[in-house]
């Protein structure tokens, strides 16, 4: 059974002048023309952008958040053949100073003496710069410039729940990435052709106990662009979805919810995800290495296990075709809040 989304196709406010759910903003859209002019409904909004790097020889990512009663940033990154992993986190009570933006494509920053980050948009691309003093004992220098691919497709989807309960998230995907990653004397270069960025812009009032799934992949495969958004558990019962998959720019919206299967107690163990009556995405995951997170702090108990790994099965696209997945490297997650 597949749901009858809206495709919004001109500008939207997410927000009515109250701080309220527009119903007019609920649907998806190919394209970041949805503002979240989040306002009010303190202390529960939440906003996050997280840059995740798929490399050759390393992932990288970077995340600012902010969650009204405060903002995070953190950095990590693994190194596929070592298995080297390390990830350095800040914490700032209310932070007042992050300002995070409405628009998808706008400047962000966040600067402590400890880590920094500066995003400037241009036309055509996303500088992201990254600089940490200590970083596993050693400095970190991240200088990456970010293809916006403005004529490509993305993924950007309102989920609603109700007036006062409602999330925006728009996932960018295959975005052909260059410069370089150094930590202490080792650097890793991105080559445009073979490294690509998975953008995660996300805004919302979100409930009060919160759990989801998310797989994610970018990469070339075969000689195409290969993306692959799927979603689980936050927007079921919504009648809307964020799975999507990506090949050279153009998105097959999967109207339809994915199931995951997976054994909780070893997360190790490969997952499944399959379309929830059809055979229009039918995947298999395989992990090779586990991350773990967990908050106790201020009213927040969240728990979070991200998993990476490669991805093999098929996937139909609107154009018929049965697209073959083949060690498509990329990740999946589960997480569960209250907050």
């Amino acid at each position: 059974m597949q749901h009858a989304e809206r495709e919004l196709t001109t500008p939207v406010l997410l927000c009515e002048s109250k701080g309220l759910l527009n119903p007019d903003a609920i649907g998806y859209s190919q394209k970041p023309i949805i503002q979240s002019n989040l306002k009010g409904q303190f202390p529960h909004k939440k906003k996050w952008n997280t840059w995740t790097i798929f490399g050759e020889e390393v992932l990288f990512t970077a995340t600012i958040a902010h969650f009204d009663i405060g903002a995070v940033c953190l950095v990590y990154f693994l190194d596929y053949e070592t298995e080297r992993f390390f990830e350095k986190r800040i914490t700032l009570p209310f932070a007042r100073h992050v300002k995070m933006p409405e628009g998808v494509h706008e400047d962000i920053k966040f600067v402590d003496s400890r880590l920094s980050i500066h995003v400037t948009q241009t036309v055509d691309a996303t500088h992201l710069y990254v600089s940490i003093a200590d970083f596993d004992n050693e400095t970190l220098h991240a200088d990456v410039h970010i293809g916006n691919c403005a004529h490509e497709a993305s993924l950007n989807v309102v989920i609603p729940r109700n007036r006062n309960t409602f999330q925006f998230t728009s996932k960018q995907h295959t975005l052909p990435t260059s410069g370089f990653l150094k930590i202490g004397e080792k650097r890793y270069d991105f080559n445009p052709d073979y490294c690509f960025t998975v953008f995660n812009f996300t805004r919302g009032i979100w409930p009060k106990e919160t759990q989801w799934q998310w797989a994610m992949a970018s990469q070339r495969s075969g000689g195409r662009r290969i993306g692959l958004n799927l979603g689980g558990q936050w927007t079921d019962g919504t009648g809307l979805t964020e799975n999507a998959v990506f090949v050279d720019g153009d998105m097959t919206k999967i109207h339809e919810d994915v199931i995951f299967s997976l054994n909780p107690e070893r997360m190790m163990e490969p997952w499944t995800i399959h379309t929830k009556f059809t055979d229009c995405i039918d995947l298999t995951f395989t992990p090779f290495f586990e991350r773990e997170a967990a908050a106790r702090r201020r009213g927040i108990k969240a728990d979070f296990v991200q998993t990476f790994g490669y991805f093999n099965g098929k996937a139909r696209l609107d154009s018929g075709e049965s697209l073959s997945i083949r060690q498509l490297l990329g990740s999946c997650e589960t997480f569960k809040a209250k907050w």
